[in-house]
């Protein structure tokens, strides 16, 4: 027997139906793991407001960051009275300098893009007022050449567009680098959004285990004679024993007698199988070090990265604080400068970082033991301006 391998020209096409959408479904299988939505509203929530070590490592950054103060200079002199210094010790009414700091390095954490609004300008085109903006309301309308040439914030139905063509751009965007978005940053928190997963995991599960100690996962096996089943009345009372001495918190560890016929086979792994506190801190650690924390200062067991407290302090500082306070110093004094139509320059006073103290105390000693240099060339090596004349 032949088989026909060609359609012969004039045989009529088999009517098919077809869905307009049947080439985009997708197949989901099991043992496939669940991830939260990546939007960053729920990033936030999840990473956040219900993950201990998401929350405590953004409070460390912004907080450690915002304490920090700033010098502010102009035209290369240093100043300790001017406009810009007073506007960033009082931003706007209803925040101090430290608290509207602490916003913007916050939000830069959590969703890799902080906006500041200038509000109210003067005469000269300073802004009288700076307010700091939410980034999940916030988007950027592309110009022509790619460039934003305006942003709109959203808060409901109600939209209002800060133009970005004028002279003075009333919008100041800090983002993180993101390596595949032209007008978005990338967060730390992103980055850290499968083991906020895990870790949070760990913690509905470590829940679950409380709320149902004594029943774990598993059946119970009837192997009655003959290959018989359980009567109506002793199911009935073995359901009845489960619910009132082998169920929740209080019946923890109560021992499960069975009894005529009755087998118990688990189904799940205990703990101990699971590494449970071992993948639970694995991705504390990891979270923490996505947002450049140590897990040292965190109290993460497991971690020896650093000799002691002390010297995880002073990297924390060294490679993640000061470089975010630079970064973010930088670009408020080229926008405010720009506004005022004066060369102003932001840097963080090392000097009043308690971490770095044995650093800059050994700088001092150095600097001052230099025969070679005078008074004024060792000023300006420590940062300091120079000595008004009497």
């Amino acid at each position: 027997m032949g088989f026909r391998l060609f359609r012969a020209a004039n045989d009529a096409p088999r009517e098919e139906k077809a869905s307009a959408v049947g080439s985009l479904m997708a197949f989901h299988g099991t043992g496939r793991a669940v991830w939260s939505p990546r939007d960053q509203v729920s990033l936030i929530r999840n990473g956040y407001e219900q993950n201990v070590i998401g929350f405590r490592s953004v409070r460390m950054v912004a907080e450690s960051a915002a304490a920090i103060p700033l010098v502010l200079t102009e035209a290369g002199a240093r100043m300790t009275v001017h406009p810009v210094l007073r506007l960033l010790a009082r931003p706007n009414p209803g925040q101090g300098g430290r608290s509207f700091m602490e916003c913007l390095y916050g939000y830069l954490q959590l969703s890799g893009n902080a906006y500041v609004e200038a509000a109210g300008h003067d005469g000269d085109g300073a802004p009288r007022e700076l307010h700091c903006l939410r980034p999940d309301r916030m988007s950027v309308v592309p110009g022509p050449d790619g460039w934003p040439m305006a942003y709109e914030y959203a808060v409901g139905r109600q939209k209002h567009r800060f133009e970005m063509t004028g002279e003075i751009d009333p919008i100041l965007h800090l983002k993180a680098f993101h390596p595949l978005d032209d007008h978005y940053g990338m967060s730390p928190l992103a980055a850290a959004a499968a083991s906020v997963d895990v870790h949070n995991a760990a913690a509905r599960w470590s829940k679950a285990l409380l709320d149902n100690a004594a029943r774990p996962s598993g059946a119970i096996v009837f192997a009655g004679e003959g290959g018989g089943h359980m009567s109506e009345e002793q199911y009935q009372r073995l359901v009845r024993e489960l619910e009132d001495n082998h169920q929740g918190a209080r019946n923890a560890g109560r021992p499960l007698l069975l009894e005529g016929g009755l087998d118990w086979r688990p189904m799940g792994y205990s703990p101990q199988d699971m590494e449970f506190l071992e993948t639970k801190n694995a991705a504390a650690r990891d979270i923490s070090l996505a947002f450049g924390v140590p897990p040292m200062l965190l109290g993460l067991p497991g971690d020896n990265t650093y000799s002691n407290y002390q010297e995880a302090n002073r990297a924390f500082y060294r490679q993640t604080i000061l470089p975010l306070v630079r970064k973010t110093a930088g670009a408020l004094a080229v926008w405010l400068g720009a506004a005022a139509g004066a060369d102003l320059g932001l840097e963080p006073d090392l000097d009043a970082v308690p971490a770095l103290s044995s650093e800059r105390e050994a700088l001092w000693r150095r600097v001052g033991a230099a025969s070679f240099l005078d008074e004024g060339e060792k000023r300006a090596l420590l940062g300091l301006p120079e000595r008004a004349e009497r």
